[in-house]
């Protein structure tokens, strides 16, 4: 496709600059106060463009493979058949779904029982893939030795420079909690790369000093009464302790293996803890979910520990949050568990050799039963992890959605469910489902411990019996681990570097008037609403914030209809580093709340980086500019600053970027620049590499540049800007990168 650019030169530049400073400026003006526009009603829905299941059906996705791994499309309803606990219950809802499509969530929601506008659901295929897909990394730190840390650090990083699509989300968590705040759901790589920093190894070894060395698979062993093994360590502790009975060496044996089993226990638990909770706080987002359990293995003591109870509570978890979880032994393909740094215990019967057959395969049982239960696969036994985790992305990339009536008396059950699914007349294919679910969730035991101690509470107050403000009900809001939905927010980061105080980020964000709720106050239409906000630097520090009380009024209906969107934007100077921004809405009237989060990097300017600006882009006017030998004149048509960076399909998008630290003190730069314009990690706008012009130029500190890329053409979807800048003289390089949305 050739490049649709138009260069705005230098020499016509302070117009544009003018524009856009005077953009700013208008918003550091009137933020303290608020930008109040004008509103539009929503449009009365009409009860024909509603789809409804009146019943509330309980759903599970499936896949289906041929024998050479590749997804069976075009099955229909009848080719299943669903069992619950062996009994045989008719599919009310049938769809084939691809994960991550713009459908995807109405499809979900019409298996729920969920109102949804029926133009959202597309007949036959879906559209392309661009919503993106959320993909977590959950790592047992807990129980990976130092080569298998490296392995799992290696995987990640794959995924993040190859696999990671254009619109998906990833995150990195662990199980000891060592990333801390960058344990976050993005799409940013800079933040998940600095995750991934943070992920070092840590021994949680469960050690034995005594002799002779126990290992815990060995005391695991001798509390399930193996005679092997219990007479080994019987028989070497009374001759390691001349004169000790038999009855007083086992109760030593017996005493070091519970004590051991209780130390591995607590691991256990801290890593299913940690596991069952990213499960539940997924619960909120959209969609299908994808978890990478990337562990070095570890036991299950079902008789001295809940942990098959735990495996339950996880699997029912991820089948209501929609999460497949495909397990991953990083130890790679392994030999023995023994090797030369094992202190290994004279063994001339093979006692402890026939005991220890079945070590590496307990290791993985509880990893294998996740992966299966929730309906996905292990990778064990492999160097090639890279394979299981592409394989993965792959598999789950489509499945069919089935939906069944649960049975009245179930209702308020907390009874384990037996599913199959089973397809009819296709013996060649392969049904990957998910294994069980409970009715309704049992409480855990630190749930029943926190209702048993929590003071009886009414009308919404605190345990003090005060009423919360409307901002701590904010505040509460965005701290949440995802933003709020129920009003939709827009949330634009940007940083210039200025010359007096350097680099000032701005955080301006957007609110659809139609979600607000006016009323009648005065002879106007009245909405009232509360704004909050909070800068965060990498290690979860707040910094700068604000609130804001802000009331919107029109004349009248009519006139609030052709106004614009509520817009509130807060400055505030900073150091280089990587920085979150939240924000939060509260409509003050129903209490219904929505927030943003963004991400922003700000490169080390003092330090002489090479860098650029983030990129400012609007909408310009089809007709201002149409080639790059316009004149100052075609600068007169307004250009209309994007928040929300949507943008319809019949105009130009004008950008602008400023080049920092092009050149060193006394040498002219030579700067060249490619813009590109992305969708679906695919180039479908990119220039010939173009000179920059200095003309005109006064401060060579910080060059800006200007253009325009035509939308005409471009079909809707979510698209990234991307600018890239070369300074042929220092031979370095620099880029930037914006997404956008074509409706």
């Amino acid at each position: 496709m050739p490049a649709r650019l138009s260069i705005i030169k230098s020499s016509r530049f302070v117009a544009l600059i003018f524009m856009v400073t005077c953009f700013w400026l208008y918003l550091l003006i009137w933020a303290p106060v608020g930008h109040v526009q004008g509103t539009r009603e929503p449009r009365p829905q009409d009860q024909s463009d509603v789809l409804r299941v009146y019943t509330e059906l309980v759903q599970t996705d499936v896949m289906v493979f041929d024998k050479q791994g590749n997804f069976v499309k075009g099955l229909k309803r009848e080719d299943f058949e669903l069992r619950i606990d062996g009994k045989t219950k008719p599919i009310e809802f049938f769809e084939k779904i691809t994960a991550g499509s713009v459908s995807e969530e109405s499809q979900l929601a019409a298996a729920r029982g969920t109102e949804i506008r029926a133009g959202r659901i597309p007949a036959g295929n879906t559209l392309p893939l661009d919503r993106g897909r959320p993909v977590f990394f959950y790592v047992d730190d807990m129980h990976l030795d130092l080569t298998s840390m490296v392995a799992a650090r290696k995987l990640i990083t794959r995924f993040i420079d190859n696999e990671m699509g254009q619109n998906d989300e990833a995150a990195i968590a662990s199980a000891t909690g060592q990333i801390g705040f960058l344990q976050q759901l993005t799409d940013n790589k800079s933040v998940l790369r600095a995750a991934l920093q943070r992920l070092k190894f840590r021994s949680h070894t469960v050690q034995d000093l005594e002799r002779p060395t126990m290992t815990e698979y060995q005391a695991l062993l001798i509390t399930r009464s193996d005679f092997d093994t219990t007479s080994y360590f019987v028989e070497e502790t009374m001759r390691q302790n001349p004169g000790m009975t038999p009855e007083t060496a086992a109760s030593v044996v017996s005493s070091r293996a519970h004590q051991l089993v209780q130390q591995g226990g607590y691991i256990t638990v801290s890593t299913l803890s940690g596991l069952e909770g990213l499960i539940r706080s997924a619960n909120k987002l959209p969609g299908r979910k994808l978890v990478f359990f990337i562990s070095g293995g570890f036991f299950l003591d079902d008789l001295n520990s809940d942990s098959r109870y735990r495996l339950q509570r996880i699997t029912s978890a991820a089948a209501r949050s929609g999460i497949v979880i495909y397990s991953i032994d990083a130890r790679g393909l392994v030999a023995s568990l023994t090797d030369a740094s094992t202190d290994v215990n004279p063994d001339p019967s093979g006692r402890l050799l026939r005991a220890g057959m079945g070590e590496l395969s307990a290791t993985q049982d509880a990893m294998n039963a996740l992966a299966y239960d929730t309906g996905g696969k292990p990778t064990f036994n492999t160097n090639a992890l890279n394979t299981g985790l592409t394989g993965a992305l792959k598999e789950t990339s489509n499945y069919y959605l089935l939906a069944w009536k649960p049975d009245g008396e179930n209702q308020h059950a907390s009874k384990f469910r037996r599913l199959e699914v089973k397809l009819i007349g296709h013996p060649n294919l392969t049904v990957q489902v998910r294994r069980g679910f409970f009715d309704r969730e049992p409480d855990s035991a630190n749930t029943k411990t926190a209702k048993a101690k929590a003071p009886a509470k009414g009308n919404g107050t605190t345990e003090t019996g005060v009423l919360p403000s409307p901002e701590a009900e904010l505040r509460k809001v965005m701290l949440a681990p995802y933003p709020a939905r129920d009003i939709p927010v827009s949330l634009n980061l940007s940083y210039v570097n200025t010359p007096a105080k350097g680099a000032m980020l701005t955080s301006v964000l957007q609110v659809p008037n139609e979600f607000l709720s006016f009323a009648p106050l005065q002879g106007k239409q009245t909405a009232s609403v509360t704004l909050a906000g909070t800068v965060f630097d990498e290690r979860g520090n707040s910094g700068a914030n604000f609130n804001n009380h802000i009331t919107i009024g029109a004349d009248s209906l009519e006139a609030a209809r052709g106004g614009q969107d509520l817009t509130y934007g807060y400055p505030v100077y900073v150091g280089p580093g990587l920085y979150q921004v939240r924000v939060g809405v509260r409509d003050d009237q129903t209490g219904r709340t929505g927030t943003a989060h963004g991400w922003i990097e700000i490169p080390n300017l003092a330090a002489g980086e090479f860098a650029l600006s983030s990129i400012l882009m609007g909408l310009g006017a089809q007709t201002s500019i149409s080639n790059a030998s316009a004149t100052t004149n075609d600068l007169q048509n307004p250009v209309d600053l994007s928040i929300s960076h949507r943008f319809s399909p019949d105009g130009f998008l004008r950008f602008l970027v400023f080049v920092y630290n092009s050149a060193p003190a006394g040498t002219q730069p030579d700067l060249a620049v490619q813009v590109q314009v992305i969708r679906e990690d695919q180039p479908v706008v990119t220039t010939a590499l173009k000179k920059i012009s200095l003309e005109a130029i006064q401060d060579l500190s910080r060059i800006p540049y200007a253009a325009e890329v035509s939308l005409s053409g471009l079909p809707a979807g979510n698209y990234i800007l991307k600018v890239t800048v070369v300074d042929r003289v220092a031979k370095k390089s620099a880029s930037q990168q914006s997404r956008f949305e074509i409706e």
